[in-house]
C-alpha cells in the first residue's frame, strides 16, 4: 500500500519558505529572491521515496496587503492550507514573532483544529545565529502558540504543534523534517507520477526563470511591478513578455544599453536547455496589480 499526501508550508514575506520547499524536494521548484513576494502561487513540489510520496506546497508570504494582487495572494496562500495533512508556519530564528508571524501561527492553529493536519513550526535561518539565540527563539515560539491557541479558544491543539529548527539554506535539521513529514503521509494513491518534481508547466517556469532574475537586478519598487508570461514557445526558440506597470518602468528594466535585460537573458537561459534562444520583450499594463481585469487574465 502506497502512502501520500500534501503539506503545506506558510509564512510571512521572506522567511524561507521557498528555499525550504527546494531544499526539501531536493531540487529547484520554485523560484527565490531577498524581495517580498516573489511567490505568487501556490507551487507543489514533489518527493517520491519507495511507497511514500509527500507534496510540498510552497505558497505566498501572508502579509497586509496593499492592492488587488496581494489580496490575491493571501487568498491563495490559505486556500494552498484547505485539505492537506500536514501544515508547517515558518518564522525566522533570529528576529522577534512579530504580528505578521503571530498570524501566520494563528492560521497554522486555526487549520490544524483537533482533528485537523498535524501542525509544525518550522524556526528556520539558524545558520544565522547562535544555538542559544535558536533555542530562546523555540521556547518564544511554544509561548506564542500557547497564547494565540487560548486567544482563539485552539488550546485543545497545542499539544499536537511540533517544532523544528532548520536552515534551508545550508540544509541543517532539514533531513529530519523531511523525515518526520514523511511518517505522516496516510495510505494513498501517489497524487503525482514517480519521476514529477514539479506541477509548475513549462511555460510558466521559463516565465518564472525570467522574472526571478528580474526581481534580484531590480530594487526598491519595481519587483512588484514585473508579471512575466510567455507569448511564443516553439522549441527552440521562447518569447518571455516582461510586463510593467508605467511607461517609466520600460527603461529600469531594460537598462543603460539593454545591459540589464540583457544580463537577465542570460542568466535565466543558464537554467534551461543548451540550445535554447530566449526572447525577451518589455510592454506597459498600466496599474495591472490594482485591476482585477488584468489580475484575471494573468492567472491570479
Amino acid at each position: 500500500m502506497t502512502r501520500s499526501g500534501l503539506a503545506t508550508i506558510l509564512g510571512r514575506p521572506n522567511v524561507g519558505k521557498s528555499t525550504l520547499v527546494n531544499q526539501l524536494v531536493g531540487a529547484k521548484v520554485t523560484i527565490t529572491a531577498a524581495s517580498p513576494n516573489t511567490t505568487r502561487r501556490a507551487v507543489r513540489g514533489v518527493i517520491s521515496e519507495g511507497d511514500v510520496q509527500v507534496v510540498f506546497v510552497d505558497t505566498p508570504g501572508l502579509h497586509r496587503p496593499r492592492t488587488s494582487l496581494g489580496g490575491r495572494l493571501n487568498d491563495a496562500a490559505r486556500h494552498a492550507a484547505d485539505d492537506v495533512d500536514v501544515i508547517l508556519a515558518v518564522i525566522e530564528a533570529g528576529g522577534a514573532i512579530g504580528p505578521g508571524d503571530r498570524a501566520v501561527i494563528a492560521t497554522l492553529l486555526d487549520v490544524a483544529r483537533t482533528d485537523g493536519p498535524t501542525p509544525i513550526v518550522v524556526v528556520n535561518k539558524v545558520d544565522r545565529t547562535s544555538r542559544e539565540v535558536v533555542a530562546a527563539q523555540l521556547l518564544a515560539a511554544t509561548r506564542a502558540v500557547e497564547e494565540i491557541a487560548a486567544e482563539r479558544g485552539r488550546e485543545a491543539v497545542v499539544g499536537r504543534v511540533e517544532y523544528f529548527a532548520v536552515s534551508a539554506k545550508t540544509g541543517a535539521g532539514v533531513d529530519a523534517l523531511r523525515d518526520f513529514v514523511t511518517t505522516l503521509m496516510p495510505e494513498s494513491p501517489f497524487l503525482f507520477p514517480a519521476d514529477e518534481v514539479s506541477d509548475v508547466p513549462e511555460r510558466e517556469w521559463v516565465a518564472e526563470l525570467v522574472r526571478e532574475q528580474l526581481v534580484r537586478k531590480t530594487r526598491e519598487e519595481l519587483p512588484h511591478s514585473i508579471h512575466c508570461r510567455v507569448t511564443e514557445f516553439e522549441w527552440p526558440h521562447i518569447t518571455v513578455e516582461i510586463l510593467v506597470e508605467r511607461e517609466s518602468q520600460k527603461g529600469m528594466v531594460i537598462g543603460h544599453g539593454g545591459q540589464l535585460l540583457k544580463d537577465v537573458g542570460i542568466a535565466a537561459r543558464r537554467q534551461l536547455p543548451e540550445g535554447t534562444y530566449l526572447e525577451l520583450r518589455v510592454s506597459v499594463e498600466p496599474g495591472w496589480q490594482r485591476r482585477d481585469d488584468a489580475l484575471d487574465r494573468f492567472g491570479y
